[in-house]
């Protein structure tokens, strides 16, 4: 995988045309499929694939 597979949360907000505070909310809520995102320490990245695929099949959440 290179790096642009990867997405940070203000970049996944920006890509999903949603605030980050939304995204940083669904985070704090584990409502977001656990397969599009990874925790780097702190840190939380997005894999654009993943992403694209939960936006395909509807935004389902768990």
């Amino acid at each position: 995988m290179k790096e642009s597979d990867f997405l940070s949360v203000n970049e996944a907000a920006e890509y999903l045309k949603l605030k980050s505070n939304t995204l940083y909310t669904w985070l704090s809520k584990k409502v977001l499929p656990t397969q599009i995102y990874r925790k780097l320490g702190r840190r939380t990245i997005f894999l654009k694939t993943e992403l694209d695929k939960w936006v395909i099949k509807g935004c389902k959440f768990i």
